[in-house]
């Protein structure tokens, strides 16, 4: 936990460095929209990490097949937002009113987010996982870290793999809510992928840094809801009134303190009563 604590502290850090740098050859308009984008960014991928621990719990994966498979899902995770935000980019440069279509759907992600309250993410129930398990022949049984091997002859996927494919999967869910939330920041696409690959490139450290804390943050998912809410109204009526970019950044940090000091006190009332 340690070592994972420093690498998230060096990747905040190169970030923070990064965005020092575009404040000295951009200009802090520049840099103000990229530290935002990457702090909302980073807020939202929280939600991600509840995933990996669901994901990586249900097929009981040891910490070394855990490394692996955050690894090679991340660098998917470059490519997705890589094709979302630029293609996100130019249609929005063409069509306008999709403003108000990506910015109606993060607002009906925060509703459908809130009325689902306390539902189990079930890893059986996923779409891709059916379809693979359909066309793929699997080991269930298999404990070593490879994602491949050869059972009777025939070669069989293992949970690895499996769990490769729901983290892919889950990540280009979240895409669809993260990449719209970012262009409501700044339509600029070097910032906007700039600021997506420093949020992700600190994912993997950051979960085995939360993984003991994650359940702690009772008041997070709350704070990700109120999040993707703003940004899509942010979305909505950004032509007829624009919220300042100063504005947005103080939200986002207000948001996400005030999440954590409530869950902190939660945590210590909890505490005290026992």
């Amino acid at each position: 936990m340690k070592e994972a604590g420093f690498w998230t502290l060096g990747w905040v850090g190169l970030a923070l460095f990064f965005n020092l740098l575009i404040y000295f050859f951009l200009g802090h308009g520049k840099a103000a929209e990229f530290f935002t984008a990457y702090l909302l960014e980073k807020s939202l991928s929280l939600d991600n990490l509840f995933v990996f621990l669901v994901i990586f719990s249900y097929f009981n994966l040891p910490v070394v097949s855990q490394q692996k498979v955050l690894k090679l899902g991340i660098l998917g995770a470059f490519l997705m937002r890589a094709a979302f935000i630029f293609g996100g980019i130019w249609v929005l440069q063409k069509f306008d009113f999709l403003f108000y279509i990506f910015g109606a759907f993060l607002v009906f992600t925060a509703f459908k987010l809130l009325v689902q309250k306390g539902e189990k993410i079930d890893p059986q129930k996923s779409l891709f996982l059916k379809i693979v398990k359909r066309f793929i022949p699997i080991a269930d049984d298999c404990k070593e870290n490879k994602f491949c091997i050869r059972k009777e002859r025939k070669l069989h996927f293992t949970p690895l793999f499996i769990a490769l494919i729901l983290i892919e999967s889950s990540d280009l869910v979240f895409a669809l809510d993260s990449v719209p939330a970012v262009l409501a920041i700044t339509q600029d696409p070097f910032l906007a992928y700039t600021s997506n690959a420093f949020a992700i490139l600190g994912l993997r450290a950051l979960y085995f840094f939360l993984i003991t804390l994650l359940p702690k943050f009772i008041y997070l998912e709350k704070a990700i809801i109120t999040l993707l809410a703003f940004v899509g109204f942010k979305m909505i009526f950004n032509q007829i009134y624009h919220i300042p970019l100063v504005f947005s950044l103080v939200f986002i940090l207000a948001t996400l303190v005030i999440s954590i000091l409530l869950s902190w006190q939660k945590l210590r009332k909890n505490n005290n009563a026992n």
